[in-house]
């Protein structure tokens, strides 16, 4: 193939500014492979980058897109543990709205046998960040309770999956009752819809009135506020994003009476200044799914060339789960 399809950015604005064009396939570099894209995994952090507002700021043009599944077409020489034809997923950075992508094989992992590549290309960031926040971060023990914030999105359904995995009772809190239901549905304990009703009341009901030990928070906002008046003694504040718009500001005070940790989640520094983290949470995280405890959810799929519907489909917060981009390779 002398050309592919990318989505490319070539100035900053909303989804709009987003064009498809034909351009070269990437080149084959050492520690290398090239995987042929079937689905990409949309995240509200490409809305940013694209808006110009994330803390990455690639030079243009630039084709986002941090997350993608496919099948591997060739390696790199002093790749060993990577062959043609695996399916494979992979987190890069940036760059996964196209046809085909040259990924760092350390960036690169198995998608297990009951696995489809749809799913597995929404997998890697809202797992790998539930994950690298409730392990590795707030260290979340079995028997404890852990309050996911924004429970209808992709990352709050991935914490709900993994806070089971790990042992913990998990209230997931969310807008209206279809988000509410799909909670349920992914392993839910208690559910609250932080619109209709007091955040902080029901958490407090729930647990006896001791609050929540781990809150998981990718949505900032009055959200959050209501939440860090709902944490246990000694309890974790995950700060993993500000999807409501509003980063929110944490009064010491609260953290100082309650001995309350507030600690942040940027998943992906991990792929650059510590990858064995982020390589052991994948290999729990495939043996999970193997096993059945993680499933992928899947809202809607949209070709990439519909880039811009499917953006404004994640922004007005109506899609349950994942969006997923697609490029007909399969």
């Amino acid at each position: 193939m002398n050309v592919i399809r990318a989505v490319v950015c070539r100035q900053n604005g909303d989804p709009s500014v987003l064009r498809i064009e034909e351009v070269p396939p990437p080149i084959l570099s050492n520690g290398g492979v090239r995987i042929a894209v079937e689905a990409a995994g949309l995240n509200f952090a490409d809305t940013l980058v694209v808006k110009g507002s994330y803390q990455i700021k690639p030079p243009f043009p630039f084709t986002p897109g941090l997350e993608c599944a496919g099948v591997v077409r060739e390696v790199a020489v002093d790749v060993k543990d990577i062959k043609v034809g695996d399916r494979v997923m992979a987190a890069i950075g940036m760059g996964c709205f196209t046809e085909e992508i040259v990924a760092r094989a350390v960036d690169v992992f198995p998608v297990p046998k009951n696995g489809d590549l749809s799913a597995a290309g929404a997998f890697p960031i809202v797992y790998g960040t539930a994950h690298g926040a409730l392990d590795h971060r707030a260290h979340l023990k079995s028997g404890e309770t852990l309050l996911v914030l924004g429970a209808g999105g992709g990352v709050g359904l991935a914490a709900i999956e993994v806070g089971k995995a790990m042992g913990a009772k998990v209230i997931a809190a969310a807008r209206g009752p279809d988000k509410l239901a799909r909670a349920r549905e992914h392993g839910a304990d208690h559910v609250i819809d932080y619109v209709a009703e007091d955040l902080r009341a029901r958490v407090k009901d729930v647990t006896g009135d001791r609050g929540a030990d781990v809150v998981f928070d990718p949505v900032g906002g009055d959200a959050c506020d209501a939440a860090l008046r709902a944490i246990a003694w000694e309890g974790r504040l995950l700060v993993v994003g500000f999807a409501s718009g509003r980063i929110p500001q944490i009064p010491a005070n609260v953290l100082l009476v309650k001995n309350v940790s507030a600690t942040g989640v940027f998943w992906g520094g991990y792929r650059q200044k510590a990858p064995k983290v982020v390589r052991d949470s994948f290999a729990k995280l495939n043996d999970w799914w193997r096993q059945g405890k993680l499933r992928p959810h899947i809202s809607h799929c949209f070709d990439i060339a519909d880039v811009a519907a499917a953006m404004n489909l994640l922004l007005s917060r109506k899609a349950t789960g994942k969006i997923v981009l697609t490029t007909g390779r399969s």
